[in-house]
């Protein structure tokens, strides 16, 4: 018998536009894709709370970061989920001088299927900053590759979803995929737009009103991946869609299109 989990990427784009005005939009699109867990990145930490939202208003068990004295700007990255999170955590990642603010937040959740460990990021996104991305997937994937070595006997691969601000073919998209050398032998990732997705896939596009005059129009910036070696069909992407592509109440909910996929799990 099989069965599957419903995993979901978006970046909700901070406190930029009419916030007040798109925080419906968010709130109907997340009721309306449904996942079972869902890797945010720009959430607002502070004025608004979009975390104690995410719990209060929609139901989600949600793990974020940074925190505290470590949340300078109030944009965080956080894995949503319907299910527990047993435990989670996050680590800064290499900005080069500037002063440290990209994250990576990984929750380890209680699924029907047994403990699934998620990871969501937001890399860098500068036009010349192809390396400093590079040394932040190695950051990742050795991250990952920790966490699976702690727990080698899970049946659910640990899964990598975000915004990379990366195209499909570049340095860093290509370490993760297995189309170079990686950071950590042994480990890379199908990525699932590219097994089961329609088309291009474009997640930041001048169809979208807010990305008018961008000089990054028309690429494929949001991913979900899931690491390899795994035991089929576990992980296994079976649909994948994007969503948020149309106004809601007259009010597009991001400047981003978000990424849901099905995947595999068996049951037997």
């Amino acid at each position: 018998m099989s069965d599957s989990l419903r995993l979901a990427t978006w970046n909700t784009w901070w406190r930029h536009g009419d916030l007040d005005a798109r925080t419906p939009a968010i709130a109907a699109t997340l009721r309306s894709v449904a996942p079972d867990v869902i890797g945010l990145q720009e959430l607002c930490s502070r004025n608004p709370d979009q975390i104690a939202w995410l719990s209060d208003e929609l139901g989600y068990h949600v793990a974020t970061a940074p925190g505290g004295e470590d949340d300078r700007f109030s944009v965080v990255n956080a894995v949503a989920s319907r299910w527990p999170i047993t435990d989670s955590g996050w680590a800064f990642l290499d900005v080069g001088a500037a002063p440290k603010h990209r994250t990576v937040v990984w929750a380890e959740i209680e699924t029907p299927f047994g403990r699934w460990d998620v990871f969501t990021t937001h890399l860098s996104h500068g036009f010349d900053e192809s390396a400093l991305r590079c040394r932040q997937i190695d950051e990742i994937a050795r991250l990952i590759d920790e966490r699976r070595h702690a727990d080698p006997d899970r049946i659910l691969p640990p899964v990598l979803v975000g915004d990379l601000n990366a195209v499909p073919d570049s340095d860093e998209i290509r370490r993760l995929t297995g189309r170079s050398a990686g950071a950590v032998p042994g480990l890379v990732f199908s990525d699932a737009w590219e097994l089961v997705g329609a088309g291009q896939g474009e997640t930041y596009s001048e169809a979208n009103p807010y990305v008018l005059g961008s000089a990054w129009p028309e690429r494929r910036l949001d991913y979900i991946l899931v690491s390899w070696p795994r035991l089929r069909p576990n992980g296994n992407p079976v649909r994948a869609e994007r969503f948020a592509m149309a106004p809601i109440d007259g009010v597009m909910p991001s400047d981003h299109w978000g990424v849901v996929v099905e995947l595999a799990v068996s049951t037997a």
